[in-house]
């Protein structure tokens, strides 16, 4: 048995980026431990009446995650305990408990413990532009890398370090399908990684469903009026079918593109 750890900034961002990869883990016997920066404080709320809800976010939202994990196949859930940035440039970014303020050796060393516990194999992070440049995203990518550095001067090194991407050019065919299908695009924009730099894709078709009520738990977070509610589900399953990943340290376990994370272990 080998174990996947992978680095998250808030609750249900696990569940629709590597979803897939965690029950494709959970399934082939691979002890999966999750590791969560924050609560999401800052996080929008639908769903809820957001006066009552949003003092108590944090509560609600661990609870989603928890049952986000029980269909994950997730063996262990650990918080960093630092409170969510909010988006660039507004005040939340600027609370000195948040952890885009939060020393960077701190982080790093607050993450590093929870790996020399559990020693893993395969861990999992965002690209360092934090997928869609969220400070809490990208701080969580320079975090897992400094603890990752901390491992590797005591000589314990997982085997594979990736990186959660997603292709440019798949994001380019979604602007131009949802510009025929007049769909807004959003504030979130993602410029994505060229395919080119893709190491490692991961057929996830067969677990779209279970990927899908996953991120549904989240139910704070579902805007029903979000393209990942709305959208057909052809057109989900298109989307979310497979996981990609950059294989950032370690070697290749196969002829590129790698089907597993765990190919060669």
């Amino acid at each position: 048995m080998s174990t996947l750890l992978l680095v998250h900034a808030h609750p249900d961002d696990e569940a629709i980026s590597t979803g897939g990869v965690m029950m494709r883990a959970h399934a082939d016997g691979h002890r999966v431990v999750l590791v969560t920066a924050t609560r999401g404080e800052l996080g929008e709320i639908h769903n809820m009446d957001e006066a009552s809800t949003r003092p108590r976010l944090a509560e609600v939202r661990t609870e989603e995650l928890r049952r986000a994990t029980e269909i994950l196949g997730v063996d262990r859930q650990e918080f960093l305990g630092y409170r969510d940035s909010g988006m660039a440039g507004t005040d939340g970014n600027r609370d000195l408990r948040s952890f885009h303020m939060a020393p960077l050796g701190e982080a790093a060393e607050r993450l590093a413990a929870i790996m020399r516990e559990e020693r893993p194999d395969v861990v999992v992070t965002y690209t360092p532009d934090g997928t869609y440049g969220h400070p809490d995203h990208v701080k969580a990518h320079h975090a897992t890398v400094g603890a990752l550095d901390l491992l590797e001067r005591e000589g314990l090194p997982p085997a594979k370090f990736y990186l959660h991407a997603i292709p440019r050019e798949m994001m380019l065919a979604w602007r131009e399908r949802a510009s025929e299908l007049g769909i807004e695009p959003g504030t979130i924009q993602i410029e994505g990684i060229p395919e080119a730099e893709i190491t490692t894709v991961v057929d996830v078709s067969d677990l779209v469903d279970a990927k899908r009520r996953a991120f549904g738990v989240h139910v704070s977070q579902n805007d029903p009026n979000s393209p990942f509610a709305t959208m057909a589900d052809q057109i989900f399953r298109a989307a979310f079918g497979s996981e990609n990943y950059v294989l950032a340290r370690g070697a290749l376990g196969e002829e590129r593109p790698e089907r597993s994370l765990f190919s060669g272990l």
